[in-house]
């Protein structure tokens, strides 16, 4: 069944997200932009510029005020969804990030690299706060559990215990807390 066809696009469309409550549809695109649509009138709502390269991937925060946006820049970065404003980039990967998750409580997003790692960052203040190394490749997909104590990512699943403690209280960062593969085919 085919209901609507959203047109206007000049490059392709890496990825696709749908908010929480399904009334947008966010695209990334490889012109280095994100498009909003409203899914129930197939009317283009707004473009998001910052990117200086593809966008690869797109989350929403569980309660869709937030989306983060994956590019080949190297950078993560995150918008205000309701007003459109660019609110932050995280930065810290060595090649491209292909891919976002949010944790369930939209505490902790993971941000999956070219560079064989996934980031955790704090979605709150958008500090970095561990890196999970080990990788035989490059991280292209990721996604939390439920109770958000395990990542799957699509070299291999994994078990993680989030660092609440990441950050001193002097902002120095402190040792990244342990993980353990269960599989990294």
């Amino acid at each position: 069944m085919h209901r609507q066809t959203l047109e206007g696009h000049s490059s392709l469309v890496r990825a696709v997200a749908f908010s929480p409550d399904s009334k947008t549809l966010v695209l990334a695109l490889g012109d280095k932009t994100v498009r909003l649509w409203d899914t129930a009138t197939g009317t283009y709502r707004q473009t998001l510029k910052g990117h200086s390269s593809l966008v690869r991937a797109v989350a929403f925060s569980p309660d869709g005020k937030t989306l983060a946006s994956a590019s080949d820049d190297k950078t993560v970065r995150l918008w205000d969804i309701v007003t459109g404003v660019y609110r932050q980039t995280l930065e810290g990967h060595s090649n491209r990030v292909s891919a976002v998750a949010f944790s369930p409580d939209g505490k902790t997003l993971a941000s999956a690299s070219s560079d064989q790692t996934v980031r955790l960052w704090d979605t709150a203040i958008g500090v970095y706060r561990q890196t999970l190394e080990g990788h035989s490749g490059s991280v292209n997909a990721v996604v939390f559990s439920r109770n958000s104590q395990y990542l799957e990512t699509d070299r291999g699943l994994l078990s993680i215990t989030i660092n609440s403690d990441a950050l001193s209280s002097s902002g120095d960062q402190k040792p990244a807390s342990s993980f353990l593969f269960v599989g990294d085919d």
